[in-house]
């Protein structure tokens, strides 16, 4: 009945929001052909195109830096060459040459060569800092031949072609010139892809339009790239119900009847692609009371057994996902790499049940000392958890809340804070933060969401993906996952996925709550040529990291 009530109240009051702002006029066309996407939320806009660092605009990868090559995941992973036309890795699983594609240039007229792509992996190489990707760790050598570029690996790895091509390649005639690459705002970029050109920056609003040389431009007929500046969800939604955008990726509550049912163009699709959206805690935390809870492994069971995972789903994302009871922290897109033992018997401490969570907390010594109806630490000490989400992220900052009301249910104090991103990313990156929710990337299988999600080569540094800023460090785990794809047979790969599936349940490094569902929406009034369960041609998201949307970008259509 609460969940029902809150659910209510919510869409009451989005609804009115929406209603409030029909009368928007829509953007004026433009005699150019104008794609108004939404690739991230800033609170303000920042002139910088640097695809080697995490507080990028969101529009650089992909579509001013084009990739080798992008692995399409939803169709099983299947290859499309774009700047390399072909590759092969050795038998040995060591070696992995790209062919380079003839013929293209960079956007200022230089000729885009082996040596720029050499270039940019011996750059990461020489500077951790930049490394997003942490493929500088899988490489021995990088040696130009003619055209291509071999790329020695320091290990067997059968899925070194999917890693290296997330690196992106600059021009060498450019960034040599670069003292500091990790603090190079790159405001005017020289790239391969199709919008090079920033013609408009403001404060609240760019636009970056066609390499005047890319070397596709014969399957691209949009002409520029149009970025309003939106700070939250909540700014979205006066904008997308106005008709002002065309795609997006975000959340809408209550979706068909605030944006679906306003226009018979606005259009969306659930693509079965979501990740898992789970709460860290911080291992390595400066404060003693919370380092003595937060480093406690039945503490950590009991703040999930209190986690109400359906009411989340019901309220905070209006029906949108599915309970995510893995305690290794995988979302159900990976449930057949799973051990059914495993992950069984973790799920008594990943299913809701608050009397559970009060058991846990006595058998860890945990307990009410002061009479105020919250548990302190075993030594006495009383304390207090921040569970932190992004400012204007809606789902996640109701999931934040709601989750604390749960984990006070138990007996846990706890309070939601949604600081801006960047002072969020900056919390988990430098170790100050309590309990923080995440999503994590997403690959053909679990590796991709374990290596950056568990990984310690990724830990509190700054600048790298927020996933494993819990510093849980385990040297077995850090084997495990170097040694997944020393092989390419899957039942091995299976072997391995089980032993770090057991160690991350065995820890409840993380706290599990939804399997989430993809969000995008799409408008039709501009443009056709859109994805959806009809056209399902690949992941369909306008975020960054996700590479496919620049081939969903070479489909769509100007309606005439």
């Amino acid at each position: 009945m609460l969940a029902n009530l809150k659910k209510k109240h919510l869409a009451v009051a989005i609804v009115a929001a929406a209603a409030s702002v029909m009368t928007v006029p829509t953007v004026s066309a433009a005699d150019r052909t104008e794609l108004t996407v939404v690739p991230d939320f800033y609170p303000q806009l920042v002139r910088n195109f640097n695809p080697f660092l995490q507080n990028n605009l969101k529009s650089t990868l992909d579509f001013v830096y084009e990739p080798l090559v992008i692995f399409n995941q939803l169709d099983g992973n299947t290859p499309t060459m774009r700047l390399a036309k072909d590759y092969t890795i050795s038998d040995d699983l060591k070696t992995v040459t790209f062919e380079i594609r003839d013929g293209v240039q960079w956007s200022d007229g230089t000729p885009f060569t082996a040596e720029d792509v050499a270039y940019t992996y011996n750059l990461i190489r020489e500077n951790a800092a930049i490394d997003l990707a942490g493929n500088a760790a899988l490489i021995t050598d990088v040696s130009v031949k003619g055209n291509s570029v071999a790329i020695t690996l320091k290990e067997a790895n059968s899925s070194a072609p999917f890693k290296l091509v997330q690196t992106p390649i600059v021009p060498k005639h450019i960034w040599s010139k670069i003292d500091k690459p990790e603090a190079f705002a790159n405001e005017n970029p020289v790239g391969t892809g199709p919008f090079t050109e920033v013609d408009t920056f403001t404060s609240n609003l760019y636009v970056q339009c066609q390499n005047p040389n890319y070397w596709d431009a014969a399957n691209l007929e949009i002409d520029c790239l149009r970025m309003p500046l939106i700070t939250n969800n909540d700014g979205l939604l006066s904008k997308i119900v106005a008709s002002e955008l065309d795609w997006t990726s975000s959340f809408i509550p209550d979706i068909d009847a605030v944006y679906a049912s306003v226009n018979k163009n606005h259009k969306y699709w659930p693509a079965p692609v979501g990740s898992s959206v789970n709460l860290l805690v911080n291992f390595e935390h400066p404060d003693a009371a919370k380092n003595e809870a937060l480093t406690n492994v039945d503490f950590r069971r009991a703040m999930s057994t209190a986690i109400d995972r359906q009411s989340i789903i019901d309220i905070a994302f209006y029906g949108a996902g599915t309970p995510n009871h893995s305690a290794a922290g995988i979302a159900a897109l990976y449930q057949s790499w799973s051990d059914s033992d495993t992950f069984n018997s973790a799920k008594v401490y990943n299913t809701y049940n608050v009397e559970k969570s009060k058991a846990l907390l006595k058998k860890a010594g945990f307990k009410d000392i002061n009479g105020d109806g919250f548990v302190e630490t075993p030594s006495g000490k009383s304390f207090e958890l921040e569970v932190q989400t992004p400012s204007g992220w809606t789902d996640w900052n109701n999931t934040s809340q709601l989750a604390a009301e749960n984990l006070a249910d138990a007996g846990i104090k706890v309070k939601a804070v949604t600081p801006d991103f960047s002072v969020y990313n900056e919390k988990m990156a430098g170790g100050l933060f309590d309990v923080a929710l995440t999503n994590y990337f997403t690959g053909p299988d679990p590796h991709q969401t374990w290596d950056t999600g568990f990984h310690s080569r990724f830990m509190g540094k700054q600048g790298n993906p927020r996933f494993a800023m819990h510093r849980f460090q385990n040297a077995e785990l850090d084997q495990l996952l170097e040694s997944f794809y020393a092989t390419a047979d899957k039942s091995e790969q299976m072997e391995v996925a089980h032993k770090i599936e057991k160690i991350l349940s065995d820890n409840q490094v993380v706290i599990p709550v939804l399997s989430a569902a993809s969000m995008y929406q799409f408008n039709e009034t501009r443009f056709t040529g859109w994805w959806d369960a009809d056209n399902a041609k690949g992941r369909p998201m306008i975020w960054q990291g996700t590479p496919e949307r620049l081939l969903h970008i070479l489909d769509l259509k100007p309606k005439s």
